[in-house]
């Protein structure tokens, strides 16, 4: 199933996520539901809080075409070295900006099955991991860059969601309009 993804501006992103208590069916679904939804919104990560849930979980497909579930992942250790690349994300959706960070991470996890793991990646792999662990942490990639563009780009997606909302008041006010035309046509017709 398709899951709606929750954009800049709504309260859960800035949030820390909570423990996963139990790794069981619901949350083997809600995984493979992330799956689809990141996969059909062209993504390589997805996290819990990008969906409206507020669980330490995320799934990634990076270049190697392996599906990775991190539920209640811990990074252990990063490397000195730093690169730099530039980070998209799909709860801030058309909008790129070059982030540094840590070439190489270790982390630890446990998978869909309960099984625990510690993984070493580098390279993309390794930035994926930092992006959707910083969603649990509550951190957006434009609060890693430049604060001016971080300010632009959150000023932006509120201006953008308050047109929604008074779209939405218009549709709203449209429909009540129409129902009201046709009770009425009702009531004379009885």
């Amino acid at each position: 199933m398709i899951l709606k993804i929750i954009k800049l501006g709504e309260d859960i992103l800035r949030e820390k996520a909570e423990p996963v208590s139990e790794i069981n069916d619901e949350i083997r679904k809600l995984a493979d539901d992330m799956f689809e939804t990141m996969l059909d919104a062209d993504g390589v990560g997805l996290a819990c809080p990008q969906v409206g849930k507020k669980l330490r979980m995320f799934v990634i497909i990076a270049d190697d075409d392996v599906r990775r579930v991190f539920i209640n992942p811990q990074i252990i250790k990063t490397s000195e070295q730093v690169c730099d690349y530039e980070e998209g994300c799909l709860s801030i959706p058309q909008v790129y900006e070059t982030i540094t960070r840590p070439q190489k991470v270790t982390i630890q996890a446990f998978n869909e099955k309960g099984r625990p793991f510690t993984l070493d990646a580098d390279g993309f792999l390794a930035r994926i991991i930092q992006h959707e662990y910083d969603h649990l942490e509550g951190i957006m990639y434009i609060d890693r860059g430049d604060k001016k563009f971080a300010e632009k780009t959150i000023e932006q997606f509120k201006k953008r969601a308050e047109r929604a909302a008074e779209k939405s008041k218009l549709k709203e006010a449209k429909a009540r309009k129409i129902a009201a035309k046709i009770a009425a046509k009702e009531a004379k017709n009885k």
